[in-house]
């Protein structure tokens, strides 16, 4: 039985911050666990050649007014009026994404995901502030100083790009990518959030 999900996740894609509330509403409505895997999005794309949609799809005409459609219908399906895209978008999440690993190893990658991603995407965190960073840390329940030595660790280091590996060689290239499965073996892969309904289908299988 499909009785969990794991998102690979990085917090400068704006699908990030999508995802998050409605999968975590799938996993109430189903009884699935959640594991979270840290990844760097910007290794992830050199890794696989791909690239931001506004990048990407730059020189396909509509496209990426389509995708600017369906971005609102999603943010109105599923009442994400407090989104607003960051300024610094796309800032360097290295730092973020360390701590996230670092959260991680402590079991606490939700939480740690529950308190940055409003302060990101709903209150623009600024990320060249450092007062402001670490107040917002501080308001999700860590230490600051805790992270940022922790951050400096060849062991967190490390564990990020075996993780960002990993993720591309079980066939992950963005963000968000959920595979589910039993914790131990989770093999089946889902690309994007509009893929919600499928994931919560084979979640719901005997």
């Amino acid at each position: 039985m499909a009785n969990r999900i794991e998102l690979i996740f990085d917090f400068v894609s704006p699908n990030a911050y999508f995802i998050w509330g409605p999968l975590r509403d799938v996993v109430a409505r189903t009884g699935a666990g959640l594991d979270i895997t840290p990844v760097f999005l910007g290794g992830m794309h050199k890794l696989t050649g791909n690239a931001p949609p506004m990048i990407r799809d730059a020189d396909v005409k509509g496209k990426v007014e389509y995708s600017m459609l369906e971005i609102q219908r999603f943010i109105a399906k599923h009442n994400l009026t407090k989104y607003k895209m960051h300024p610094q978008f796309p800032f360097n999440s290295i730092t973020l994404q360390r701590m996230l690993f670092a959260a991680d190893q402590d079991g606490r990658a939700v939480q740690f995901v529950d308190g940055m991603l409003p302060a990101i995407w709903e209150h623009s965190l600024d990320f060249t502030d450092t007062e402001a960073f670490g107040a917002a840390l501080t308001a999700a329940g860590f230490d600051p100083a805790d992270l940022i030595a922790r951050i400096q660790t060849d062991e967190v280091k490390q564990g990020l790009v075996k993780n960002t590996d990993h993720a591309v060689a079980r066939g992950a290239f963005g963000i968000p990518t959920m595979f589910t499965g039993p914790k131990d073996g989770a093999t089946e892969m889902f690309f994007g959030k509009e893929r919600l309904a499928q994931i919560e289908e084979e979640l719901s299988k005997g």
